[in-house]
């Protein structure tokens, strides 16, 4: 069997612990495949390497902040999830064509499925790719109202950037609070999900503690989720908070494991034991450290 290459693409991308998800998966299935880190400073960076992709080498791509939009915009097709989302975070090759798939609005319509006991209201942080995944994701399970706010929704209304990907998905972005809104205020109290959709947190990002000082904790309800999509650490400022309020808590590790289930069938056409994976992101964050 020929062996094939699958890349991670994004900046930072030492967190990640892919590669070992992706190996612990090759090996169950006795594939000679491998995965590797490659760290894109910039977009031109980002354009040789989907020139690379487009010719087959390496075989497919994950996507990761702060690239997904860019690649959606550089790749030749996009899926329904990808188009609809406005990012992708898999790249993979249908015949000469490079397309642009999102796995991610798959994984956390499961994970938020499952997560959330009611569901009323629902909020995105975050204007990346992550944050269109969950708002597509919060939409497409049936959230009453769907809300979205960011440090890029500031200042004059007009001069909210990305603003309109989300208003075409039925997501209504807010203004950041303490910036002159008080939407998320009057929100607060209906709200059943808080999903965290940026890089705050995140182990070689920023710590975190004023995005986690942002939201208005005590006047969310008690059955109310926190949803970070970061997964290194385990236990971010956002989820630190939401659990010294009694609320349940969730890191992003599902979301990762899900979406990579979902990303290796796109370029193997295969289904790998997503238990096997779990398991081993599970053992390379405990051998890093990250609680």
């Amino acid at each position: 069997m020929t062996r094939r290459e699958v890349v991670l693409l994004g900046h930072p991308v030492g967190h990640s612990v892919s590669p070992e998800l992706h190996q612990a998966a090759f090996d169950a299935l006795g594939l000679p495949h491998r995965y590797r880190l490659v760290d894109v400073p910039d977009e031109p960076a980002l354009a040789a390497r989907l020139a690379e992709l487009t010719r087959g080498e390496p075989w497919g791509a994950n996507v990761t902040v702060p690239w997904k939009r860019a690649a959606l915009a550089l790749a030749a097709r996009r899926t329904t999830d990808a188009a609809h989302a406005g990012a992708a975070n898999v790249l993979y090759r249908d015949g000469d064509e490079l397309v642009a798939a999102n796995t991610d609005v798959s994984a956390l319509v499961g994970e938020l499925g499952r997560a959330a006991a009611t569901r009323d209201a629902a909020l995105v942080i975050g204007s990346g790719g992550a944050a269109l995944a969950a708002g597509l994701a919060l939409v497409r399970l049936g959230f009453a109202a769907v809300r979205v706010t960011a440090r890029a929704f500031d200042g004059a209304r007009s001069e909210w950037r990305g603003a309109e990907g989300f208003e075409r998905m039925g997501v209504e972005p807010l203004a950041w609070p303490g910036d002159g809104g008080r939407g998320l205020e009057a929100l607060a109290p209906r709200l059943s999900v808080v999903v965290q959709a940026t890089s705050a947190g995140m182990r070689g990002a920023g710590d975190g503690d004023a995005l986690a000082r942002r939201v208005p904790w005590g006047a969310l309800p008690p059955t109310a989720v926190a949803y970070d999509v970061v997964y290194n650490p385990r236990v971010t400022p956002f989820l630190d908070q939401a659990r010294r309020h009694g609320l349940v808590a969730l890191d992003g590790v599902g979301m990762l494991v899900a979406q990579a289930v979902a990303a290796f069938e796109l370029w193997f056409g295969a289904t790998p034991p997503g238990e096997v994976m779990r398991e081993a992101a599970e053992r390379a964050l405990a051998a890093r450290g990250a609680r």
